[in-house]
């Protein structure tokens, strides 16, 4: 394997900590309007993620630089190709982050419900655009011979197969962050999410498996592609048992092995390119093709190498610390 085809699944995995890490702050986001009975439950719920919830964007930041660094012209074609939408994300990591930030800013029930309806939308709205936009790139867009993309940047990556991509990651999202409040809230709310997960992991199994044999069997027909399509219904499979039996811990670390299965499913199924042209097969961009310089990929590696275990040590860590059960007695009023 070649330093393009490495760096290729280096940025697979760090999109899968993305899904992993930012999964449970988005679930958690919608959950905290749907499910939240008054202020002081709402205020725990987001507590809970509260020393986490920005440092998880991290990943986000780090996959779309490393895709600019080591496949320029990669990311030249596909991010213009959905430059709307991915704005929209823009804004809506804004929008979630004053949500958060703001809702304890004013104590008037009309204030912090606008920012909690804020929040629901935005957190309904990020996995579903990021879902669209990695399974739309399997699906391909228009780009010419030049690796130019030449369509709609608003429709490029709409179809039916993108769209429970989308939907997919929403339901994950919802059921990994009522699995993330059941190791996390007490009282009253520690029952509601408990039943929530349960309902919301059964979704989940059937979306995701419904995803996955739609990616084997349309983008990845080979053997890698039915290993990763029997991984992730097996993971969705676990999730859903570890939550009916109470262990909610070995569920929330299954999520993490689903959002790995799901998006290597994705990685897979567009190796050897990078982004497969509707116009043209010739056209399609491949791994080589849109890597940087040797040079340039020497480097990024030196960086990746130092970086990305730094990061990773340090969440942990700050997992570590911030690992207790909240109540509603050791919620500080005064925030969120």
């Amino acid at each position: 394997m070649n330093l393009p085809e490495i760096f290729f699944f280096v940025i697979a995995f760090v999109w899968s900590v993305f899904v992993f890490l930012e999964g449970f702050d988005f679930g958690v986001g919608m959950l905290t309007r749907l499910m939240g009975r008054d202020d002081a439950e709402r205020r725990m719920m987001l507590r809970a993620i509260g020393p986490n919830w920005d440092a998880n964007e991290v990943w986000l930041l780090t996959g779309g630089i490393l895709i600019f660094a080591a496949f320029p012209a990669w990311y030249a074609a596909a991010f213009p190709s959905a430059y709307i939408p991915l704005l929209l994300v823009v804004f809506a990591l804004i929008v979630r982050a004053l949500a958060i930030e703001y809702r304890s800013k004013r104590p008037t029930h009309r204030w912090t419900q606008s920012w909690d309806n804020a929040n629901l939308v935005a957190g309904f709205l990020l996995p579903f655009l990021i879902g669209v936009f990695w399974a739309g790139m399997v699906h391909g867009i228009p780009i010419n011979a030049e690796g130019r993309f030449v369509g709609d940047s608003l429709w490029s990556h709409i179809s039916a197969y993108s769209v429970l991509g989308g939907v997919a990651l929403v339901s994950y999202s919802l059921t990994h962050g009522a699995v993330f409040l059941a190791l996390k809230v007490d009282g009253s709310l520690l029952s509601r999410v408990q039943s929530a997960a349960r309902g919301l992991s059964l979704v989940t199994l059937v979306v995701m498996a419904a995803f996955a044999l739609w990616t084997w069997l349309a983008y990845s027909d080979d053997i890698v592609g039915v290993m990763l399509a029997v991984v992730t219904i097996l993971a969705f499979v676990v999730v859903l048992v570890t939550v009916f039996s109470g262990r909610w811990l070995p569920a929330f670390w299954w999520n993490g092995v689903g959002a790995l299965a799901f998006m290597f499913s994705i990685f897979f199924a567009l190796y050897p390119n990078v982004l497969p042209s509707t116009i043209d097969d010739g056209f399609t961009l491949t791994i080589a093709e849109a890597a940087a310089s040797n040079y340039s990929l020497t480097v990024l590696a030196i960086v990746a190498v130092i970086g990305i275990p730094g990061v990773m040590a340090y969440q942990a860590w700050s997992f570590w610390v911030f690992r207790k059960r909240l109540t509603k007695e050791t919620v500080d009023a005064g925030h969120y």
